[in-house]
């Protein structure tokens, strides 16, 4: 008899990802980590097969029901290769054992691309930093000795509970009504193409510069992002001609900082740091229009108005009770016209902390976000130790808005580095 394998359904963001991507809007992001030595392909092998057994909930597969998709157990085994693609690209799970994660090496670089139905930013980074340390104790077995990390693996306690559910407030107000933002010019890379800038930020300088304003990093990389779009992409292609749109700016946030939760699944939203096209032509203008912005809309109370509305969506009975390809077909449309409403996205995960032994061994960190045909750049941002790492994706054939955002810092005394892989040009 064959054995029934178990399942479990999608959270109320999971379910919504399979049915809005495709191969033109992947909805996937990277994360990554540049060592010091050449990987060991055998040893990465093995590391993500020991961080399966510590997180068992990565092991799945996706299957489309009658209504919605649903994950279940995967009996395959998860294949480590050399990347031979653009990042964040669409996840063939045909090519992939049908696994939703693919985890890729390139010289000293590992990779991680997650299929955001399996799980958000934070949940990725765990599993991620899980792989990074079974490397790493495969290629430095007296890491096996440390009891800090022995401690941890101990204290291992996660659930897949959708928290959306869990902390939804019947009462709560959606937010109020929104309009369309200004959207990114230019012209596309082609034949598929991502490209990839990381700008390596000095972050004790960065943090002397935040200062100066009393902001968070955050606040001030969205500040500077809004004014380099104005200045490189705004003024180039529309000029100094009166606007209506805004400029928009996407911030996902992690609720497990605001909400009781400790779900590996999704539990994230976002809040719209909106700037008026008009009153962008001053950087410390543009400094203050942020700091509101994020006042005003940071808060659990805002938070929890968006979750609501997002839960409402995945809730609602007329949609439930479509068949899942009618829900595909209504909601990619919805999808693609609720993305015009957004500039780009910029999502910041901060520090990215490591065991004190393991540190040594590390260079950085990258998130890398999948850009699409709407927003055609999409930001990220970690850090690591004494370095922040600001990441542009994008399929633009010029890089004028990261030429500008580079500009900016140095002239401010921020030490900047680049690298990139070389899709578009970037001339210091």
């Amino acid at each position: 008899m064959k054995k029934k394998r178990s399942w479990r359904k999608m959270d109320n963001s999971a379910k919504i990802f399979p049915i809005s991507g495709n191969r033109k809007y992947s909805t996937v992001f990277r994360y990554s980590v540049v060592l010091h030595d050449m990987i060991d392909p055998d040893m990465l092998q093995k590391a993500v097969y020991k961080a399966l057994i510590k997180y068992k909930k990565f092991n799945v597969r996706m299957r489309a029901g009658l209504f919605w998709y649903y994950l279940e157990d995967n009996p395959q085994k998860p294949v480590v290769s050399e990347e031979i693609t653009y990042p964040c690209k669409y996840i063939d799970p045909r090519m992939n054992n049908d696994y939703l994660f693919k985890v890729t090496y390139y010289k000293n670089k590992i990779n991680i691309d997650i299929f955001h139905s399996l799980t958000d930013g934070n949940g990725g980074m765990i599993f991620f930093k899980e792989i990074v340390y079974s490397y790493l104790e495969l290629a430095h077995p007296e890491l096996l000795d440390n009891q800090e990390r022995q401690e941890k693996i101990e204290e291992i306690d996660y659930d897949v509970k959708d928290s959306y559910i869990e902390n939804f407030d019947k009462k709560a107000k959606s937010p109020g009504k929104s309009h369309r933002a200004y959207l990114l010019k230019g012209k596309e890379i082609r034949l598929g193409a991502v490209s990839a800038i990381h700008q390596i930020i000095n972050n004790e300088q960065l943090k002397q510069e935040c200062s100066k304003y009393d902001i968070s990093v955050t606040k001030y990389l969205t500040a500077v992002l809004i004014y380099s779009i104005y200045k490189a992409n705004y003024l180039k292609y529309v000029g100094n001609k009166k606007a209506k749109k805004p400029i928009k700016v996407c911030i996902p946030v992690n609720l497990k900082n605001y909400f009781k939760s400790k779900t590996m699944s999704n539990f994230f939203s976002y809040v719209n740091i909106t700037a008026d096209i008009n009153k962008l032509a001053v950087f410390d203008r543009v400094v203050e229009i942020v700091k509101d912005e994020f006042d005003s809309k940071l808060n659990e109370e805002e938070l929890t108005k968006t979750m609501a509305m997002t839960v409402r969506i995945g809730h609602n009975f007329m949609i439930s009770v479509l068949p899942l390809f009618i829900k595909k077909a209504l909601l990619k449309i919805g999808y693609r016209y609720i993305q015009k409403y957004m500039t780009i996205t910029f999502s910041n995960v901060g520090r990215i902390g490591m065991i004190g032994d393991y540190q040594k061994y590390i260079d950085y960190f990258l998130l890398l976000i999948a850009p699409e045909n709407i927003e055609k750049i999409k930001c990220s941002g970690c850090t690591f130790e004494n370095k922040m790492i600001f990441t542009f994706t994008s399929i633009l054939r010029d890089s004028d808005i990261e030429k500008y955002f580079y500009d900016f810092l140095r002239n401010r005394g921020i030490e900047v580095q680049i690298e990139s892989n070389e899709v578009n040009e970037f001339k210091i």
